[in-house]
């Protein structure tokens, strides 16, 4: 009797172990980690196998390299908005700015309901409750972590947070000693000690690392500016304390992934790493200039032109290919059904979705269509902008094909990405029918989620949306 009391304890505390086994693998934890203002060549890892100039020529970032090895490389990925708050939303609920209605910096959000449940946190808890989500860094959007379903956050942070001056300009562009530079090593350490307690409480975790680097202000450790005083300045990028402030970031971010790898988690953990926008195309930034920091990218943040849009964008994870290029076109509203799709949960009613979950290109990377709502990948800036191209437009991306619209005149500009990416070669006259199909595709876009429309004067800032009253 007594032998078979054991048994059955045996037997139920292996059934047990079996359960929280399965219940982990199942859930898989997710970390974003989401750099400010860092653009497409902006660190030392090739985002595009035959575009040397995809990786910076000056920055070195050997963790991200790393990393890299470790994962999908996608060559043409866009965030959402060539600034941050639009491109910060569009992560959060799956949706483009124009659908959001929220398109710039600043801008009033009393009209988004960010108490939706369709949030990559409240999504999560809803496919498995044990999940326990937390964002450290830069918020930057309206609301707070919380009510969009973080357990624990940084509470809702924003540039000055992190050091930023406003005024004047130039002194963002000051090498400042910091050894803490953007709290990047103090985010790092509350991510380090959040994941851990999670792992011992075996617990699925989503975390998400908003770091404040590398937006201006410019600060960095005294060790590593020295290091790039007495390191050759390439030919695009040239600024020391931008460089310095670079590898400070990837030394903390290496840190966290050393910490993943000592506590066993990797094979049940999925890392994206990216960035809000494009880089500044000079700096100090100023309007007119012959050549980008993002080059063979044209222009920079501010702008839908590549430079402002177009990011690295490293994914890693369980069965995920290693160190490969995907040449899909992908956006930041993917970013939340792929969470969810890789958490085990197809979304249903979809139809406010812009994004489409990779799933299927991160399991093989030749897979390069993402099913979506809408085809093409459509990016709104109707707004003027002194320091940028200083005229309101929309873009809009479809397969190896670009178009923007300019608002004071109707412009339109055409592109074949694949063969110009520095958007040189304006197509508009020579391929008619395709900028029309294009224009027509964008116009019924924007129709279609009631997106802000320009209009002379307006500035989208402060005032609630609906006192504007101004639609496509």
């Amino acid at each position: 009797m007594k032998l078979n009391l054991i048994t059955v304890l045996i037997f139920l505390l292996s059934l047990s172990s079996f359960s929280n086994k399965n219940k982990k693998e199942s859930s898989p934890n997710f970390i974003i980690i989401l750099v400010d203002d860092q653009g497409w060549n902006g660190t030392s890892v090739q985002m595009m196998d035959n575009e040397i100039n995809s990786k910076s020529d000056f920055y070195q970032t050997p963790n991200i390299e790393k990393l890299a090895k470790k994962g999908i490389r996608f060559s043409s990925a866009y965030a959402s908005a060539p600034v941050c708050a639009p491109s910060r939303y569009s992560i959060q609920f799956g949706q483009t700015p124009a659908r959001l209605k929220m398109i710039r910096v600043g801008m009033n959000t009393s009209h988004i309901n960010h108490s939706t449940d369709f949030t990559i946190p409240k999504q999560l808890k809803s496919i498995n409750p044990d999940y326990v989500t937390a964002h450290f860094g830069k918020w930057g959007m309206g609301s707070s972590p919380s009510v969009l379903g973080y357990d624990e956050s940084d509470g809702a942070t924003g540039n000055k947070d992190g050091v930023f001056t406003q005024k004047p300009q130039g002194v963002q562009w000051e090498n400042t000693i910091n050894e803490d530079p953007k709290k990047m090593f103090s985010i790092t350490k509350n991510a380090i000690e959040f994941i851990d307690r999670q792992t011992k409480s075996n617990n699925p975790f989503f975390l998400q690392l908003s770091h404040y680097a590398v937006h201006s202000n410019v600060l960095m450790r005294e060790k590593t500016l020295k290091k790039y005083k007495n390191t050759p300045k390439g030919k695009y990028q040239k600024h020391t304390g931008f460089a310095a402030m670079t590898e400070d970031l990837d030394d903390s971010l290496g840190l966290l992934f050393d910490k993943i790898e000592e506590l066993g988690i990797e094979e049940n953990t999925y890392i994206i790493y990216t960035s809000d926008n494009g880089s500044v195309p000079v700096m100090p930034p100023k309007r007119f200039y012959k050549e980008s920091f993002n080059y063979p990218l044209s222009r920079g943040k501010w702008d839908a032109t590549e430079g402002g849009i177009r990011v690295p964008f490293i994914v890693t994870g369980p069965g995920i290919e290693k160190n490969v290029e995907s040449k899909s076109v992908i956006s930041f509203s993917d970013i939340l059904p792929t969470i969810i799709d890789l958490a085990g949960k197809k979304i249903k009613n979809d139809k406010f979705l812009d994004g489409g979950s990779l799933k299927n290109v991160l399991k093989n990377h030749k897979k390069t269509k993402v099913n979506r709502n809408t085809d093409g990948l459509f990016f709104h800036v109707p707004y003027e902008n002194g320091i940028a191209l200083k005229r309101a437009h929309s873009a809009v991306i479809l397969e190896n094909f670009k178009l923007m619209k300019f608002y004071d005149n109707g412009q339109l500009m055409l592109f074949d990405l694949d063969k110009d990416l520095s958007e040189k070669n304006d197509l508009s006259s020579f391929d008619i029918n395709k900028a029309l199909e294009l224009e027509l595709l964008l116009d019924n876009y924007l129709k279609q989620v009631g997106a802000p429309k320009w209009k002379p004067g307006i500035h989208w800032r402060n005032k609630p949306i609906k006192l504007i009253n101004s639609f496509h």
